[in-house]
């Protein structure tokens, strides 16, 4: 039975519609691309085209789709496989795990310093150096925890991969990091950074006396019921873990695949988680919900959720909005992840190994795809294809929604 549950009653019929609606779909023939599907319903007719056609284009072996509303779950099924292989596992919405990626930046670290701004333990408006003290003296001692979150700091994107290999440890990581210097000055514009992420996953360490996977774990996942969400999965689990590489011609799965993070030992605050489909969509409603835990509690105040995910950045010209550790609308993407039809006060996250999420609360709506599109691609620009898959998803889920 799925874990996929709403956050009322309900859960019988839930899980008789996961049941029929959850399971492999077969690998397609070839044929040609597909754009919004005709059914204008959160059915397979709507929604297995799409996913299904990023398969056949060699975008991703597997998929994982979770379409739902704060209170229910419209629509849910895994398609596909863990790899290119037939005989390897199934793709499901609530066993098979996916590496976040950069989705760790809104699962993890950002409703880990929601926690701690409402405790008065962080400000947004304080700079970095107030607790990381390292920074002090250096070019990034007036950087804002807000200004990070926004990702308008002004440090570059990330560390170059061979300035990242030539450092030993996390300790050199961690030391690398904190001695960059923003390229721009800082609330200039947007310039979306690992290092921003990796910044304020020190700060939750710091404030919160402990590293962000325990904090995260204990004061975020727990309350959520998000029981297939954690950082550095053990052994036992890889089998049901999606792959991102391949080493000496094997899968290699449960390792994060961010460089960053790795040398970090897995824990980082912009890259590191691994979850289902089913967790990240119970994430989802809890951010709809308006900070809400599944049994009615509020985990934050509605008011906090509103203003990390109300824009905090948006420079027009084409470019990308932000919100507090959340992107917003517009995208700044020629082909915009969130498609063309979600609100303007729709926000997201994307992660470089195939995951997303997209929510729009002025629908009531959210979307969450998980493949690994990291793992060995078949079509010559993989990116591409997720990205135009993500963007027709978004389109139909918010067309499903419109007609109801």
């Amino acid at each position: 039975m799925s874990r996929v549950q709403p956050a009322d009653s309900g859960h019988l019929v839930l899980a008789v519609f996961l049941l029929l609606q959850t399971g492999s779909a077969a690998t397609p023939g070839p044929g040609p691309g597909v754009g919004l599907p005709r059914s204008a319903a959160f059915d397979a007719a709507a929604f297995d085209p799409l996913v299904l056609d990023g398969i056949r284009q060699g975008g991703y072996p597997g998929a994982a789709l979770v379409i739902g509303r704060r209170d229910t779950i419209l629509f849910a099924k895994g398609y596909g496989h863990l790899t290119w292989s037939s005989l390897s596992p199934a793709v499901t919405v609530d066993s098979t795990l996916y590496d976040l990626a950069s989705l760790t930046k809104v699962i993890a670290t950002t409703p880990a310093l929601m926690i701690l701004v409402e405790r008065g333990t962080v400000r947004l408006d304080a700079p970095v150096a107030t607790y990381i003290r390292e920074l002090d003296g250096t070019g990034a001692a007036g950087v804002t925890v807000h200004q990070l979150l926004a990702h308008i700091s002004g440090l570059r994107a990330d560390i170059p991969d061979h300035e990242l290999k030539a450092l030993p440890d996390s300790a050199a990581v961690m030391r690398r990091v904190l001695s960059e210097t923003p390229r721009v000055p800082p609330g200039t514009r947007v310039i979306y950074s690992d290092l921003n992420a990796i910044l304020l996953g020190e700060v939750v360490r710091r404030a919160a006396g402990e590293p962000l996977d325990r904090f995260a774990a204990r004061e975020v996942f727990a309350p959520l019921d998000l029981r297939e969400t954690l950082f550095r999965p053990p052994a036992r689990l890889r089998s049901r873990i999606a792959p991102t590489g391949v080493w000496h011609g094997h899968p290699v799965a449960g390792v994060v695949n961010d460089g960053s993070a790795f040398k970090l030992r897995g824990v980082s605050g912009n890259a590191g988680l691994f979850a289902t489909a089913a967790d990240v969509a119970r994430f989802a409603q809890f951010m709809l919900s308006g900070g809400a835990r599944p049994n009615g509690r509020r985990l934050v105040r509605a008011e906090t959720v509103r203003l990390f995910t109300s824009k905090a950045a948006d420079f027009g010209h084409g470019t990308e909005a932000r919100a507090l550790g959340w992107q917003a609308v517009p995208t700044g993407e020629k082909e915009s992840s969130a498609g063309t039809r979600f609100g303007p006060r729709s926000y997201g996250h994307t992660g470089w190994t195939g995951t997303s999420l997209w929510i729009d609360p002025d629908r009531d709506l959210f979307v969450v795809l998980l493949t690994n599109r990291a793992y060995a691609p078949r079509a010559r620009r993989p990116f591409t294809v997720l990205k135009t898959v993500r963007g027709r998803l978004a389109d139909a889920a918010a067309q499903a929604s419109d007609a109801r």
